[in-house]
């Protein structure tokens, strides 16, 4: 079984191309994640993401702790057997929810006690039970429990999610058991510069296999996140992963890429697929507008996922207005595959030192056909 490893192969303009080494396989990155919170990808099979690119997946602690429980997918096999997916799997212990569930949960310096969106009953998460959690749902990479913010956010609470998310961060290391997963901090601090210096120090101290950076993509606008996400990187260790947090939109990719990230990840491709949206390097095309109707066309003409090469935009459009499920799943396949190949484009253009010139001609291409 291969060790876990991570190398930097090649670096231009700030992006870096690495290789992120797995019992579950190799990944090259920059990498995009999609999401599988509860243990599945929105509309698409194992098999129909590997053919996109896809070689890691992040699902959710938090979810998968409320339904089916973490006790059963460890019966059931582990997280892979048990989703049925062969690549690496991270997953997120539940810090996130800290953001989007902030009226169902309290924090103390201990944990975070939240409401269950279920059932009501209360749960309660330490940073020993996250990582408890993750060992027992077999995840290669898991992350420490931490207090992530929203936006705006007061200094305040800024600096206390700092100090609480870096005590954390030594909790979930000393409660960490099983030696076949690797555990990333998370750098909190909002948009202070000085809190993300105080919290990155703080974690880079204790020598973890990774870093992420959190408290991003939470409500700021692209500008913020990438000037704060910028900042971070340059206060993390050169040769140790990088993971920027919930970011995932095409226009923010190449940005971010360039400041020095590894790994992303983001609902865009299979949410923007649930509503109708094409993403393509010409920008985004809505498949519900009528001059589709007729439209022989593949999605996208130099596309060759599953979905470009068997149907066209007139048929996608039936199936979004007549509401039938199988819009959502072929979009979808789609939306990944141009991300995943957003993704090995940069690969290439950081590997021949062209990176500046790609992202100058990706945003005059997508972004500007939105203009």
């Amino acid at each position: 079984m291969a060790e876990f490893a991570f190398k930097i192969d090649a670096v231009s303009s700030g992006g870096r191309a690495g290789r992120l080494t797995t019992p579950r396989g190799v990944v090259s990155t920059p990498a995009f994640m999609p999401v599988a919170s509860r243990g599945a990808v929105r509309a698409v099979a194992p098999d129909e993401l590997a053919a996109t690119g896809t070689r890691i997946l992040v699902a959710n602690t938090y979810h998968l702790h409320l339904r089916p429980g973490e006790d059963a997918v460890a019966a059931l096999g582990g997280l892979h057997r048990f989703m049925g997916w062969p690549g690496a799997v991270l997953t997120d212990s539940g810090g996130f929810q800290v953001h989007s569930l902030g009226e169902l949960r309290s924090i103390d310096d201990d944990g975070v006690t939240f409401k269950n969106y279920i059932n009501g009953a209360e749960i309660r998460l330490t940073p020993e039970v996250a990582v408890h959690i993750q060992e027992k749902l077999g995840a290669d990479l898991i992350m420490q429990l931490d207090y992530c913010t929203s936006y705006p956010t007061p200094r305040e609470e800024a600096e206390r999610a700092v100090e609480i998310t870096t005590r954390w961060a030594d909790r979930s290391m000393k409660a960490q058991k099983r030696g076949d997963q690797r555990l990333l901090a998370i750098v909190q601090g909002a948009l202070y510069e000085d809190l993300r210096e105080e919290s990155a120090a703080g974690l880079v101290a204790m020598d973890f296999f990774g870093f992420a950076v959190g408290g991003l993509s939470v409500g700021e606008d692209s500008e913020k996140m990438l000037a704060a996400a910028d900042f971070t990187a340059g206060l993390l260790p050169e040769q140790k992963l990088r993971y920027l947090m919930g970011v995932g939109r095409p226009q923010d990719l190449p940005a971010a890429v360039a400041c020095g990230y590894d790994l992303f990840d983001c609902v865009v491709p299979t949410r923007e697929g649930r509503h109708g949206s094409v993403l393509t390097r010409n920008g985004r095309l809505n498949i519900q507008r009528a001059e589709y109707g007729l439209d022989e066309g593949p999605p996208e003409p130099e596309c060759d996922c599953y979905t470009c090469t068997h149907y066209s935009r007139g048929y996608l459009r039936h199936l979004y207005l007549a509401g039938e499920g199988l819009a959502d799943r072929l979009i979808s396949i789609h939306n990944i595959t141009f991300t995943q190949r957003l993704m090995a484009d940069m690969r290439t253009a950081i590997i021949e030192d062209r990176l500046d010139a790609f992202i100058t001609d990706f945003a005059e291409a997508y972004i500007g056909a939105a203009s």
